[in-house]
C-alpha cells in the first residue's frame, strides 16, 4: 500500500507539488482523518467535511501565507489546519493545551485572522486589501464566508463597502443552504434561485467550454466579461452582487477541484476589483450520517463513525436549555401574548417543540443577533412578550439595541442567556464570560442566574408575568444538577437572595452554577472549624440593598463566586453595594470568579482547575486570608 499522500503535507508548498489528478485522493484521505478525530475530540464537523476540495484549490491557487485567506467563522477550516502544518497535532482539536477549533492569528502564520463569529470575513479582509494598497504590497486577498454568514448584518456592511471600492479581493461564497440550522430569509431564497437557474448555466457551461477549445477561445473568455453581463442581466433575478458594484461568477461545484482550480487561477492573473465567486457545496460530504443530519454534525460531540451515534453520558438530567425549551412552551400555552425569537439556534436553544407548536409566535431571524434584539423591541410595542434567546457569546453583538432600543424606554423584553460562563471546547470566542458585567451597565435590567434547572423554570415564570421593563436570565451549557422539577412554576421576590444556610464569621454568596462550588466550600471550612452562611444571590441586579446590608453587618468576611470575569461582574456589584451602604464596618470582600483576560479552550473542569476555581483553592484562599488578618490585627494590638 502506498504512503497516503497527506502525510507528505508540511505545508501548502508541498501540496503545491502534487499533479491536480491527485488531489481528490487526498481529500478522501482527508474526511477519513476528520472523521476519526473529530469523533473522539467532538467539533465542526459537518461545514469542514463540506469544503475540502475548497480548501485545497484555494491553497493549491494562491501562494499563503503571502496571500491571505480570511476564513468567516471557522467552523469549515478544519482541512485548512491539517495542510498548514497542524497534522501532527489534529488530534489535540478542542482539548486544553492543544489546537484551537477555530482560526487564531496567535496558531499559525496561515490564519489571517482570528475568528469565531460570524459574517466578519469580508470586513477583515477589506481592510488587509486596502491596507495592502496603502503599503503599495503585491499579493491576494480572499474572504470565504458561507451563505449562513453572509445574511449577517455585518457581511452586507463589508459588501456595501466593497463594491464602491476599486480594490482587488475575492469573495468565496461557501454555499451549502445550511449555517447551523437550515438558513432562513430572503437572501438563501435569492441564492436558491441562481443555483436552480438552469438557463443561465446551461448557456454559460456551453460557450465556456466551446471558447476553451482554442487558445484564442481561452483569451477571449477572459475578455467577455461584457457578454457574461448581458446575459446576468436576462436569467438571473436580482443581479444583486452585480449591482452592488461585485463581479459575480458561479454557481461553481465545490467539489470539483478541476473546476476551481482554473477559475482561481483565472483570477489570480486577470481579475482587476473585487469579485465573489459563487461555490456549491454539500455539508457533510463524504460521510454519510452527516450528509442525512447537517445540523446534528455540525458542532458535535464524541460519537461512532461506524453508527453515527452519539457517544452520550449515561445521565438522563435534562440540560438547561431542554428545561428552558419546555418551559417556553408552557408558557406559552397559558399565554398567547409569548413569542420567541432566536438568531439561526432554533435546534441549539431547544426552540424546536416550541416551533412546532406555535409556528406563528416563533421567529427565527438568520444570523442577526442585533436585528433579533429590536424586532423584540417592535413586538414589545405592540404588547407581546418576546422572549429572545441566544448564546452568551453572540448576545455580545446586540449590545447597542439592548441599550437604546430596549431599555431607553424600559420594554418588556426577556433575554435567556444560554451558555453562559465557560463553555469548554470551543474556547475564548464561545465563553460567555462577559454577560454578567455588560448587563450590569442596563438602566432598568433585572438580571438572574440560576442555581440548577427548577429555579430556571421559576426565573422565567417570573420573567414573562411578574416583570416590566428588559430582563435577563443567564444560564450554563449541559445538564441541569438533577434536582425535582416542581409541577408549578412560582415567582422569585425581584432582587432578594435565598438564605440556603445560617452560619457566622463568612457569608459565601454564589450566582447561578457556581453554587455547588459554594456547597462544597463550605463543607471543607467545616473542618477548620468554620461554619459559613451560605448564600444564592439569584440577582445580579438588582441587589436587594436590606438584605445585604444585614449580611455585611453580621460578618467579617464575605465571598462571592460567579462564573464571569471579575471585571465589572457580581463581585464587582457587592463590593460597589458595601462601599455605598452606611457601615460602621465594612467587612473584606473576596471575589472569586474569571479572570481578567481570555480563557482557552479545553474541558470546563480541567479549565476551572487550572483558574483555580476549585473548592480547596478556595477554602486555601478564605484561610490565608484570615491568617493575614489575624496577623495585621496582632500587629496593630501591638503597636497601641
Amino acid at each position: 500500500m502506498s504512503e497516503k499522500l497527506l502525510n507528505k503535507i508540511d505545508s501548502p508548498s508541498d501540496l503545491r507539488k502534487l499533479p491536480v489528478q491527485k488531489l481528490a485522493r487526498l481529500s478522501d484521505e482527508i474526511r477519513d482523518l476528520m472523521i476519526d478525530i473529530v469523533s473522539h475530540t467532538g467539533g465542526h464537523l459537518a461545514p469542514s467535511l463540506g469544503t475540502v476540495e475548497l480548501t485545497l484549490a484555494l491553497h493549491y491557487c494562491y501562494n499563503t501565507p503571502q496571500d491571505k485567506l480570511v476564513w468567516d467563522v471557522g467552523h469549515q477550516a478544519y482541512t485548512h489546519k491539517l495542510i498548514t502544518g497542524r497534522r501532527d497535532l489534529f488530534g489535540t482539536l478542542r482539548q486544553l493545551n492543544g489546537i484551537s477549533g477555530f482560526p487564531r492569528v496567535s496558531e499559525s502564520e496561515y490564519d489571517a485572522f482570528s475568528v469565531g463569529h460570524a459574517s466578519t470575513s469580508i470586513s477583515a479582509a477589506l481592510g488587509m486589501a486596502r491596507g495592502r494598497d496603502l503599503l503599495k504590497q503585491n499579493h491576494s486577498v480572499v474572504a470565504i464566508i458561507g451563505d449562513g454568514s453572509l445574511g449577517g448584518g455585518l457581511a452586507f456592511e463589508g459588501l456595501n463597502n466593497l463594491g464602491t471600492s476599486s480594490t482587488n479581493m475575492t469573495v468565496v461564497l461557501n454555499d451549502n443552504e445550511m449555517s447551523i440550522s437550515r438558513n432562513v430569509g430572503a437572501l438563501s431564497k435569492y441564492l436558491t434561485r441562481i443555483m436552480t437557474d438552469k438557463r443561465y448555466n446551461k448557456i454559460k457551461k456551453e460557450i465556456w467550454e466551446l471558447l476553451g477549445g482554442t487558445n484564442v477561445g481561452k483569451s477571449i473568455r477572459n475578455i467577455l466579461s461584457g457578454f457574461d453581463d448581458a446575459l446576468k442581466h436576462m436569467v438571473i433575478p436580482g443581479k444583486l452582487f452585480e449591482d452592488m458594484g461585485i463581479r459575480y461568477l458561479g454557481p461553481i461545484d465545490g467539489h470539483n477541484i478541476e473546476e476551481m482550480i482554473e477559475v482561481f487561477n483565472s483570477l489570480k492573473k486577470y481579475a482587476n476589483g473585487p469579485q465573489l465567486v459563487h461555490i456549491i457545496t454539500k455539508k457533510g460530504k463524504g460521510f454519510k450520517f452527516a450528509e442525512n443530519d447537517a445540523t446534528k454534525y455540525h458542532g458535535i460531540g464524541c460519537f461512532s463513525r461506524d453508527t453515527g451515534d452519539v457517544i452520550k453520558s449515561s445521565s438522563q438530567i435534562p440540560t438547561y436549555s431542554e428545561v428552558f425549551g419546555k418551559t417556553m412552551v408552557e408558557l406559552a400555552q397559558k399565554q398567547s401574548n409569548v413569542v420567541a425569537i432566536t438568531a439561526a439556534m432554533r435546534d441549539g436553544t431547544k426552540l424546536t417543540e416550541f416551533s412546532t407548536m406555535f409556528p406563528d409566535r416563533f421567529f427565527d431571524v438568520g444570523i442577526a443577533e442585533s436585528h433579533a434584539v429590536t424586532f423584540a423591541a417592535g413586538l414589545a410595542l405592540n404588547g407581546l412578550c418576546p422572549v429572545v434567546v441566544l448564546y452568551s457569546t453572540f448576545l455580545q453583538r446586540a449590545y447597542d439595541q439592548i441599550m437604546h432600543d430596549v431599555a431607553l424606554d424600559n420594554l418588556h423584553v426577556i433575554f435567556c442567556i444560554d451558555r453562559s460562563g465557560l463553555v469548554g471546547d470551543d474556547g475564548p470566542t464561545h465563553h460567555g464570560m462577559f454577560d454578567l458585567s455588560f448587563v450590569r451597565t442596563v438602566p432598568g435590567a433585572v438580571m438572574m442566574a440560576p442555581r440548577d434547572e427548577n429555579q430556571l423554570r421559576n426565573m422565567l415564570y417570573t420573567a414573562v408575568t411578574k416583570i416590566n421593563g428588559p430582563v435577563f436570565i443567564r444560564y450554563p451549557r449541559g445538564c441541569g444538577t438533577g434536582v425535582e422539577i416542581d409541577k408549578e412554576a412560582s415567582e422569585i421576590p425581584v432582587g432578594l437572595p435565598e438564605t440556603i444556610k445560617k452560619g457566622s464569621g463568612i457569608a459565601l454568596i454564589s450566582i447561578g452554577d457556581t453554587y455547588k462550588i459554594a456547597l462544597e466550600t463550605a463543607a471543607m471550612l467545616k473542618k477548620y472549624g468554620i461554619e459559613p452562611t451560605i448564600i444564592d444571590a439569584r440577582f445580579a441586579k438588582p441587589l436587594n440593598a436590606d438584605f445585604y446590608k444585614t449580611i455585611f453587618r453580621e460578618h467579617n468576611m464575605i465571598v462571592t463566586l460567579e462564573n464571569n470575569t471579575l471585571t465589572g461582574g457580581f463581585g464587582s456589584s457587592v463590593l460597589e453595594l458595601a462601599n455605598s451602604l452606611d457601615l460602621k464596618k465594612t467587612p473584606s470582600i473576596l471575589r472569586i470568579g474569571l479572570p481578567d483576560s481570555f480563557v482557552e479552550h479545553g474541558d470546563g473542569k480541567l479549565l476551572f482547575k487550572k483558574l483555580g476555581i476549585t473548592p480547596e483553592k478556595i477554602t486555601e484562599m478564605i484561610l490565608m486570608k484570615i491568617k493575614h488578618k489575624s496577623v495585621r490585627r496582632k500587629k496593630l494590638m501591638e503597636a497601641v
